[in-house]
């Protein structure tokens, strides 16, 4: 199942004058290259997830406008057990705002969570403030983008009025602090993720995603991981980013779960590119349809140049989402 993906050098619109897939947008880039000129009304799905973890702690924070309907949440969790949350949903999108493309301008969420998302020139600073049944809920984040840190971004095309440019970024160096009433959770050292996304979605969905990032083996490691929801449109969003360099992965993974507690292998079926298990201690179904797994993954990945690196304990985590939308 090997796809023959081309990688963009040069700046591309996403669609074309009638708000259709441009062809040229179909491939994959290193850093941002898609200018994500999205128009008109119908299927179309617009978000920002940030995830920030630590060896104790993480935090999610998202915001969404699925075309009917804008979500905002913020989740803590911490990995002795408690957990601490915050949702908004926002009819029509009111209250959300989101730059057409990435770094385009800020993101924002206003309602019963207020969140900002700003690009700043080193990074990406992350501010929200919410009341929770813990107590207030505040946190003031950065995410640094180290020079010459390469992040996947690519286009996945079920057809010319169906299709999704996602970015994802990891091992992304994160620090700051989340106050939940008089505890204060630190997250210097940390690690962040982004998942940036821009489209137009088929109604009934299901997908895979993995990611991780850490220091493992001698080298700085960002895992990236997807599943089911490319299979056929001739692209993936599998990567791995090893001290900053990216090695794009040209093929579907192979998944495989019994249950959502685990263990989950994930591999590449016909190289050792990616040979991963993925152990969970923390099982969570926010929603119908979805089971979101914390956890450490375990194996070996192998990079464009032919380097094997050995993956131990990397903290992140392994997600099956289906999704009515």
């Amino acid at each position: 199942m090997s796809t023959e993906e081309r990688e963009i050098t040069e700046p591309v619109d996403l669609c074309t004058a009638s708000g259709s897939l441009n062809p040229a947008a179909i491939g994959w880039t290193r850093t941002p290259r898609h200018r994500c000129n999205l128009r008109g009304w119908g299927r179309t799905k617009r978000w920002e997830y940030w995830c920030l973890t630590t060896p104790t702690h993480l935090i999610a924070i998202t915001v969404a406008d699925l075309d009917y309907l804008g979500v905002s949440n913020v989740f803590l969790l911490d990995y002795s057990g408690r957990e601490v949350s915050r949702s908004c949903l926002h009819p029509g999108g009111w209250g959300i705002t989101l730059p057409s493309s990435l770094g385009d301008g800020p993101a924002s969420a206003r309602g019963l969570i207020a969140i900002d998302l700003a690009t700043e020139p080193d990074g990406t600073r992350i501010r929200f403030s919410c009341k929770t049944s813990a107590g207030p809920m505040t946190g003031d984040l950065f995410v640094a983008l180290p020079p010459r840190h390469e992040t996947l971004a690519v286009v996945v095309p079920w057809s010319n009025k169906r299709f999704q440019y996602t970015a994802k970024h990891t091992a992304r160096p994160a620090s700051g602090v989340v106050r939940v009433g008089d505890d204060t959770y630190d997250f210097a050292g940390g690690w962040g993720v982004l998942d940036h996304g821009r489209g137009r979605w088929p109604a009934n969905i299901i997908w895979n995603w993995g990611a991780a990032s850490g220091h493992t083996d001698g080298h700085t490691v960002g895992l990236q991981l997807g599943g089911k929801w490319t299979v056929g449109t001739g692209s993936t969003e599998n990567a791995l980013c090893v001290d900053g360099r990216l090695s794009k992965i040209g093929a579907e993974l192979d998944w495989r779960y019994p249950e959502y507690s685990g263990p989950w292998t994930i591999r590449t079926p016909d190289s050792d590119q990616v040979e991963l298990t993925f152990t969970s201690f923390r099982h969570r179904s926010p929603l119908p349809g979805t089971h979101q797994c914390f956890g450490h993954y375990d194996g070996r990945i192998r990079t464009d140049d032919g380097a094997s690196v050995a993956v131990d304990g990397l903290l992140g985590w392994a997600e099956q989402v289906h999704m009515l939308w």
